[in-house]
């Protein structure tokens, strides 16, 4: 693997973002509140909200390897006013081909200190399919602890039903 860059995305990676999102949801319908379907259909151009000062994004960061956009995850902020102090992050993904190289730690890093830079946000959520074990490794080793669960936070296609676990970490 070359040099991994993190950076946030630009208006040239919508389309290499795009088809790196529709491939997870089209492979992991299980962690993604989002469907495959849907998605696929949805408009190149209504990605730009997720560029930095899009709507209620800060930012999304994008992992790139020699130039090839490999990961990717979005932090959203509150626009109300009583609760602006909490980010959220979404959307966490890792091409297959990269999986297992601390790809998702270094976005997780990253999006983690760009929060912290960002006045007024006392906290950060997430949440997580139940049982994804590793993912909720990740999420607890850099201090995210599980305040609750949604069951039946997504049903998928086959009939199955999953929870989510709620998690968060505290900036203040």
């Amino acid at each position: 693997m070359a040099e991994l860059l993190i950076r946030p995305m630009l208006e040239p990676d919508l389309l290499a973002y795009k088809a790196l999102r529709d491939a997870m949801l089209a492979g992991h319908p299980e962690a993604f509140t989002s469907d495959a379907e849907t998605e696929s259909r949805r408009d190149l151009v209504s990605y730009r909200s997720r560029l930095a000062g899009g709507g209620d994004t800060l930012f999304t960061l994008v992992a790139l390897d020699d130039a090839r956009l490999v990961g990717a995850l979005t932090c959203e902020r509150e626009p109300r006013l009583k609760v602006r102090h909490i980010a959220h992050l979404v959307g966490m993904m890792v091409a297959h081909t990269h999986r297992g190289r601390g790809i998702g730690r270094a976005l997780l890093v990253a999006a983690i200190d760009r929060i912290k830079a960002s006045p007024g946000v006392a906290q950060i959520t997430l949440s997580v399919t139940a049982g994804n074990h590793a993912a909720i490794g990740l999420y607890e080793s850099q201090g995210f602890e599980r305040y609750g669960c949604l069951p039946d936070a997504i049903r998928l296609s086959d009939g199955r039903s999953l929870a989510k676990d709620l998690m968060r970490l505290g900036l203040d």
